[in-house]
């Protein structure tokens, strides 16, 4: 994969090939002035070039599955983590990243026409052209209550159209290593070409909690605001967490915390999860499955992926 080849004393040229669409995600180096060292891309990653099985787990009947202990670097399990697979509202983990690098929580985002979405089932916190809120509170919607509106919402208010934030969204993914997956909306809503591999979620949730805030978001089960419409008049919306370990709705596996992650549903993608847990000596994990058969045997397989951490 690696050729190098001297041009003179002291000067040394790497050679690397690079796809978009390679196997799996790109391993870069990086040069250091005068010295023949190299740091691999993934020095500090957990890598999963093929699948990793492990003893009672077998979780087959999906698109994708991956277990990673993000403190030893290590790949715990893997299924097909190099598949592209529509993934639905984790898209959403990119669209919060962008928005966290690129704006500012205060600014003031306005909604336009593009906000009113019909597409049947699509999750909706109701926006209207012409409310307004902050970009701290879109982001609290988008991702504790999966709103697709609030996603085109940001994206407009970031880079003024949906197009010019998608095009950002590819570039900050190929920017982490992320190079096996493709962004056509900020939302997940079903849409040709737009496909994430389970790998490369991983490597885009663990950049996400490098924030602060999306450390805050994903861990709460509740939220409420107040935010105005285009007369200046004040709405009020409460929500709930869509996620159903935080809910209660599912127990979590003995000696596992559950600190949160992301939900997404669509009938393309089926069901999807990607879960920052602990364990109860405080070891951080990512876990996440990708298109499963309903929700009840998302959080079945979920739980059954845990139960792999001592």
């Amino acid at each position: 994969m690696i050729s190098l080849s001297l041009a003179g004393c002291g000067s040394t040229k790497y050679d690397m090939a690079y796809q978009l669409n390679s196997d799996v995600s790109s391993f870069q180096l990086v040069s250091i002035s005068n010295q023949e060292t190299v740091e691999p891309f993934a020095a500090d990653l957990c890598v999963a070039a093929e699948d990793v099985s492990a003893s009672g787990v077998n979780l087959t009947d999906i698109g994708a599955a991956a277990l990673f202990d993000t403190k030893n670097l290590e790949t715990l399990y893997a299924y097909h983590v190099n598949e592209q697979i529509h993934p639905a509202s984790l898209t959403k983990i990119m669209t919060a990243l962008v928005a966290l690098k690129y704006g500012s929580t205060d600014q003031v985002l306005t909604a336009s026409e593009n906000v009113v979405i019909t597409e049947s089932g699509a999750q909706l916190c109701g926006l209207e052209p012409g409310d307004q809120m902050t970009l701290d509170q879109a982001l609290h919607i988008l991702l504790l209550y999966s709103a697709n509106d609030a996603a085109v919402l940001i994206a407009e208010g970031i880079s003024g159209s949906v197009e010019e934030f998608v095009a950002l969204m590819n570039e900050e993914a190929r920017a982490i290593g992320a190079t096996n997956c493709n962004f056509v909306n900020p939302n997940g809503l079903t849409e040709e070409g737009h496909y994430v591999t389970a790998y490369d979620l991983y490597l885009i949730f663990q950049e996400a909690l490098q924030y602060d805030l999306f450390n805050e978001i994903i861990q709460m089960t509740s939220y409420n605001t107040v935010y105005t419409d285009s007369s200046g008049n004040d709405k009020s919306i409460e929500m709930e967490t869509t996620n159903l370990y935080l809910k209660g709705v599912y127990d979590m596996p003995a000696n596992i915390t559950v600190i949160g992650g992301k939900t997404g549903t669509t009938n393309a993608a089926g069901h999807c999860l990607i879960l920052l847990s602990r364990s109860s000596s405080g070891t951080p994990y990512i876990s996440v499955i990708m298109k499963d058969t309903s929700r009840e045997q998302l959080y079945a397989d979920m739980t059954e992926l845990l139960g792999l951490i001592k």
